[in-house]
């Protein structure tokens, strides 16, 4: 029998339906928080596309949403790597995900 693991996500929403506070449960070792952002992607084999919700309270500020959106990109370097073993392919979103956190101020640059 197959084991069977659920997470769940509750989107608060204001009067305009924008986010306001969510939070999310998982099944497996009754874990549970709160966030301020939510980045989902699935596959759907059917249409051979991707499937994505974006979502993010108001209180979420610039600085953490660069955060955010740079540990993103490294999890989708490192997701690559591990499911395809191509390291350079990998490497190449590693160096644009260094590049982008210089950029966005999360890095900054070695003084010669």
């Amino acid at each position: 029998m197959n084991k069977k693991s659920e997470i769940h996500i509750t989107v608060e929403l204001n009067e305009n339906n924008l986010p306001v506070k969510m939070n999310w449960t998982s099944s497996q070792n009754n874990e549970s928080g709160e966030c301020k952002s939510i980045f989902l992607a699935m596959w759907d084999a059917k249409e051979q596309a991707s499937l994505h919700l974006n979502l993010w309270t108001k209180d979420m500020n610039v600085e953490e949403m660069r955060q955010f959106i740079h540990q993103n990109l490294l999890n989708q370097s490192d997701t690559l790597k591990k499911a395809t073993g191509d390291e350079a392919l990998a490497a190449t979103l590693y160096d644009y995900s260094h590049e982008y956190a210089i950029k966005s101020g999360i890095l900054k640059t070695p003084e010669n």
